[in-house]
């Protein structure tokens, strides 16, 4: 299938690893230049290098000036955005019971303000254009909030209800807004999840991993370029008629529809 993407602009937020690194590899196989951006710098240039037709920006977005900077830096580089995929780092995992009001809006500036200020710089050309995509990635803690994540429950949620506000607004425009959801993908962040909770049960991390595992009907955790293809799906112009959609890539984790 041709997503017809070739020759789109994209940037990927916090794509030096993980889920983001593998949403702009899915985009960039499939034609689309890429801005590959993160705080390091230095990877981030690494892995453009490795594709077809990206840079990359070192860029943190937790400053004031970052989403600026960030968005100056692609459209000098490839032109006018068409698709933002929105990704953020999590915050720490934390209890909801030990929390403040400080830690709650640190979490926030990531997980929504800087995100919120991107769309405002890319969303006028979009529309202006009739066509755009707009990419949140998530967590299943969107739909069912995760025992000792109340930080990241709370800032995706945030997110997601923004995100799905949007979609109804700019969808005449030719401009659709999604979430996609992951549930437990093998990536660093995983690994620092159960980590947590294994220190937090005084469990061993395996014995957890593979609890964890159990709870998954596909009986393994995710691959990240299962994810990133997903990504490339819902950012391309085959799926135009998708928009204020949530689509979990969980492996059926979660038991709702």
């Amino acid at each position: 299938m041709d997503l017809g993407l070739a020759g789109r602009t994209a940037i990927v937020c916090a794509s030096t690893s993980g889920l983001g690194e593998a949403t702009a590899r899915a985009l960039a196989a499939e034609g689309a230049r890429v801005v590959v951006s993160g705080r390091r710098a230095e990877r981030a240039g690494s892995i453009a290098a490795e594709l077809p037709d990206a840079v990359g920006v070192g860029v943190d977005l937790t400053d004031p000036e970052g989403p600026d900077t960030l968005v100056a830096r692609a459209t000098e580089a490839f032109g006018p955005v068409d698709v933002l995929v929105l990704n953020s780092g999590g915050p720490p995992p934390s209890t909801a019971a030990s929390i403040d009001a400080d830690a709650i809006g640190k979490a926030l500036v990531p997980l929504l303000y800087a995100q919120q200020r991107l769309v405002s710089l890319v969303l006028p050309g979009m529309r202006e254009r009739g066509w755009g995509r707009i990419l949140g990635v998530g967590s299943v803690g969107v739909v069912a909030p995760i025992p000792g994540l109340a930080l990241s429950n709370i800032g995706r949620a945030a997110l997601a209800g923004y995100l799905k506000t949007l979609a109804t607004e700019v969808a005449p425009d030719g401009v659709t807004v999604n979430e996609l959801l992951p549930g437990r993908i093998a990536t660093a962040r995983t690994a620092q999840v159960d980590a947590h909770q294994a220190d937090r049960e005084g469990a061993d991390v395996d014995a957890v991993e593979a609890r964890n595992v159990a709870g998954i009907p596909a009986g393994r955790y995710g691959r990240a370029a299962e994810f990133g293809a997903v990504a490339a799906f819902l950012c391309s112009d085959v799926a135009s008629y998708v928009t204020g959609t949530a689509v979990r890539c969980d492996g059926g984790l979660v038991a709702s529809l």
